[in-house]
This record gives structure tokens, C-alpha cells and sequence, in this order.
């Protein structure tokens, strides 16, 4: 790494910033392509076929991180990077001619490699920066992000234009010509433009360049990265059908609304960046581990409508039931020796009805209604405490879809400080094995976004509650906020004993 930013620190930031949210846009694609396609029955795909064909790109991008970044530290970003734009432009072209999902799933697995590019850009970037300044820059970089929103916003309008809205629909194959194009012009640019730049550990083989993985750190950071980039990433086309089936909203707003969780923690990431250079990397896990914690814990209670037993009237002597109606239960009581001692009239709680469609109204808090039901018949002979009209409670809770949405928002932001504090974290620990060791941690973070939407699938389809994904986000974060802070515990033990015996016996 450099001791003092220069120019072309600035200038490779630029470009790798670019490529790299060309790169996130071209990773994100199938997921606006291929829902298009499926409903507009040009491919006749069930579920299993698309889910895999959202995932085979997430799959392929992840798991060649590692070994993106090891070739980085041993050849520098240029080569590298310049290489893997033009190469990923190949299959993204090739896409154009498909007719099967076979030939789908092989140009997936081809442009998928364009997820790699983080690793890539992490390395890269890292050695054109002093230490007290990379985590601006890391977090200035991973806002490529946003180039998954991009897809998301502008390729939808961008299909219907050159299908005319689905009277022309063959014209969607210009669509991947597009991108192939943009992916090899990119490359092309970064050839040209770039400045390459190696780490001091570039004389080591690639044996050596592994021995950073031995270490657990690199594995909770991992864990950090699973959940602040992984989940990012599944929430990503989640929520999507998310809002269609609990909040029942068309999927242009369903879309529309999951842009906004993906865009501002793509962007956002910059400044989670700087927070960590100024904070510290640790410290501001600490803040999002806690928030996500918090915040997943609020958005994992449903919406719901449950029906309760409630409080029932029962009768105070004994005698013969005389008018039942849904307001009154009027009831001729008895002496022991069967002299009547007059009508008894039993009030009862009417249904209400007021709030039957609750959906339509601004709803923040639970609600409830009371009422009783009758459980006895005219001339029917009850004894003393029978009951004579059950009570039933009604509790709603709308689980206000803009109250929803904003929550959601402001997750997806915090996991973009995340992001760029768990990648802050890397080059404070392993300065000049950066390649390997962010390559290692985006492997296990874009593995979560792989492995996700299979568990919510499966969550969902055992529990019938489509806040279950919460439920997971719940404890996942907080086995991460549990082992940050047995670290840090650790750490000031070994640092510091006696302090902390200090403040462990007060």
C-alpha cells in the first residue's frame, strides 16, 4: 500500500468503481430477465428452473473470489480485471441465442464470473491507499453496489421498449447484446486507462498466499459478510415477491420497493467507510450487528389476525332461558324449590363491525375487538355459573406496509456501513494479503446470497409464515453480535487483565 494517496490513487479508484458496478449490474441480471421472459411465456420454467437460474450466477460469482483475488495479489488489478470484463462480455453476448434453459444456465454460469470483480476491485484498490485512508476508499468502491439497483430500475423499462411491450418479444435478445457490449467496452477502458500496482506479498506462491485462511478471524469475518452482504444480496429479489404476497401490491411497486433497499446500500457505502477510518471497523460492527438485530426483531412479528377465546357471560342463578339475541340473554331464574324469582336480562358485547377491512386504513399499533356469542337456547334450563354466551377476542395487526418498508430501508443501509466496516477490518489485519483473505470473506458473503433464498424457501413452505426469513435474519444476527463481542472480550483480557478484572467485579 502507498504512504500518501496520490492522483492516479484517484483515478484507479474511479475506474474500479466503474467496472465494478458494471460488473454487479451484469451479475443481477437474470433476475429482471428471466422473470420477464417466464411472464411473458416465452420459456415455460416452473420454480425450481428459475431459482436456479437466479442462482447459478450468485453461485459461480462467489465461489471464484478467492481465487480472483490470490491471481490479483500475484499479477495486480489491471491484467486481471481488464481480462475478466472482456471474457464475461463473451457469454453475456452468447445469452442473445439461447433457446433452452440448458444454454441459459451455460452463459449464467459464464457472466456470472463478472461477481468475482469484488475481490478483484478490493485488492486493487487497497494498495493505492494508506491504511488510515482505506476504509473511505474500500467503501467508496463497494458502492458498485448500487449497479444491482440499476438493473433492477432501468432493465425492465428497457425490455418493454424493445419489445414494444410484448408485441415484438423476440426483441429481448438485444437486451444481453447491450450489456455484452458495455461489459467489453469497460474492459477495453481499464486496458487503457488503468495503472497496475502490485502488493509486496506478489513474490509469494500461491501456497504461501494461502496462509492467511488459517486463521478464525478470516472466518468471522466471513460470518459478518454472510450476513451484512449475503443477505443484502437474497433480500435483494426477496422482497419482490415479498410485497406481492403479504402487502398484495402490484410488481411494478414490489419492484420499486425493493429498489429502494438495494440502492441507498449500495451508495451509503462510501460513507460506512469513512465512519470506520474515523470510528474504527470493530466499533461500527458493533452499531450494525445491534441495529440489524433490532430491527429484525420488529419486522418478524406478522401480519396477522388471530381469533381468542375472550371473557364469556355466565349465569348467576339458576333458571330457563327465555329471548336470546345477539345484545341480550334474558333468563327466568329459579329458587331451589322452583319459585320464580323474575327475568334476569344478561347484556351481551354485539360483533362489531367496523373494522372488517383494516387492510385500508393507517394502522400502526395492534388492535383488538370484543364481543360475546350466544351458547344457549330459548327454554333451555341452565344452572347457576353456566356459561350463556362465549366471549371471543379478535387481534389484528396490519404490520403497516410504509412502516414496513422505511424499517427495511433503514436495514438495508445499515448492512451497507456493514459492508464497508467488515472490509475496513481486512487490510488493519492483513495488510498485504488482501487479495486472499477479501476473496475468502466475498466467497462466504456471496455464498449467502446463494444459500438464502433456499433457506427462506424452505422456511416459508415449513412455517406458512413469510416473516420466517426474519426470524432467520433475527438469530443470525445475533450469533454475529455474540461472537464480536466475545472477541473484543478476549482481546481486552489479553490486552488489559487487569482492567477487566476491575470492571468484572463491579
Amino acid at each position: 500500500m502507498l504512504e500518501v494517496a496520490t492522483w492516479k490513487s484517484h483515478k484507479n479508484l474511479f475506474l474500479n468503481t466503474l467496472a465494478f458496478t458494471v460488473c454487479f449490474a451484469a451479475w443481477m441480471f437474470n433476475g429482471v430477465l428471466v422473470t420477464f421472459l417466464v411472464d411473458n411465456q416465452v420459456f415455460n420454467w416452473g420454480p425450481v428452473k428459475i431459482g436456479w437460474l437466479f442462482g447459478i450466477p450468485v453461485l459461480t460469482g462467489s465461489l471464484f473470489r478467492l481465487p480472483a483475488g490470490m491471481l490479483t495479489d500475484k499479477f495486480g488489478g489491471k491484467p486481471v480485471y481488464g481480462t475478466l470484463l472482456i471474457l464475461c462480455a463473451i457469454p453475456m453476448y452468447l445469452l442473445s441465442k439461447a433457446d433452452s434453459f440448458t444454454s441459459f444456465a451455460l452463459c449464467s454460469f459464464g457472466f456470472g464470473m463478472a461477481g468475482v470483480s469484488f475481490s478483484i476491485g478490493i485488492a486493487f484498490t487497497s494498495v493505492w491507499y494508506p491504511r488510515e485512508r482505506q476504509g473511505t476508499a474500500l467503501g467508496i468502491f463497494g458502492a458498485g453496489n448500487a449497479g444491482a439497483a440499476l438493473t433492477t430500475l432501468l432493465a425492465p423499462t428497457m425490455l418493454n421498449r424493445l419489445t414494444n411491450n410484448g408485441a415484438n418479444i423476440e426483441r429481448w435478445r438485444d437486451l444481453p447484446v447491450y450489456y455484452a457490449l458495455i461489459l467489453a467496452a469497460m474492459g477495453v477502458i481499464f486496458f487503457i486507462f488503468s495503472d497496475n500496482k502490485k502488493p509486496a506479498s506478489s513474490g509469494k506462491t500461491f501456497v504461501q498466499m494461502l496462509t492467511p485462511l488459517k486463521h478464525m478471524r478470516v472466518w468471522r469475518f466471513g460470518l459478518y459478510y454472510f450476513l451484512v452482504f449475503g443477505c443484502f444480496v437474497a433480500f435483494s429479489q426477496w422482497l419482490v415477491p415479498y410485497f406481492v404476497n403479504v402487502y398484495y401490491l402490484p410488481l411494478v411497486t414490489a419492484g420499486l420497493f425493493a429498489s429502494m433497499f438495494s440502492l441507498p446500500s449500495g451508495v451509503i457505502r462510501a460513507l460506512g467507510g469513512w465512519m470506520s477510518d474515523k470510528f474504527g471497523g470493530r466499533q461500527i460492527m458493533y452499531w450494525v450487528l445491534g441495529a440489524s438485530t433490532v430491527i429484525s426483531l420488529m419486522v418478524m412479528v406478522p401480519k396477522m389476525e388471530i381469533q381468542s377465546p375472550g371473557r364469556g357471560v355466565m349465569a348467576k342463578r339458576a333458571g330457563v332461558v327465555q329471548a336470546v339475541t345477539d345484545k341480550t340473554v334474558v333468563v327466568k331464574e329459579l329458587k331451589a324449590t322452583s319459585e320464580v324469582l323474575g327475568e334476569q336480562p344478561y347484556p351481551l358485547n354485539a360483533k362489531p363491525t367496523v373494522m372488517e377491512n383494516f387492510d385500508d386504513r393507517m394502522l400502526i399499533l395492534p388492535g383488538k375487538q370484543t364481543w360475546q356469542e350466544p351458547v344457549v337456547k330459548v327454554g333451555q334450563t341452565v344452572k347457576k355459573k353456566e356459561l350463556l354466551a362465549k366471549g371471543v377476542t379478535r387481534i389484528y395487526f396490519q404490520a403497516n406496509v410504509w412502516i414496513f418498508a422505511g424499517l427495511v430501508l433503514v436495514l438495508g443501509t445499515i448492512w451497507g456501513i456493514g459492508k464497508a466496516a467488515v472490509y475496513k477490518l481486512i487490510p488493519d489485519y492483513f495488510p498485504e494479503e488482501v487479495g486472499v483473505v477479501g476473496g475468502m470473506v466475498g466467497v462466504l458473503g456471496g455464498l449467502g446470497g446463494f444459500v438464502c433464498p433456499i433457506v427462506f424457501g424452505y422456511l416459508l413452505e415449513w412455517t406458512g409464515v413469510w416473516t420466517s426469513c426474519w426470524m432467520f435474519m433475527f438469530v443470525l444476527s445475533v450469533v454475529c453480535l455474540v461472537s464480536l463481542h466475545y472477541v473484543v472480550q478476549k482481546m481486552m483480557k489479553d490486552k488489559h487483565p487487569g482492567d477487566m478484572r476491575v470492571f468484572e467485579n463491579n
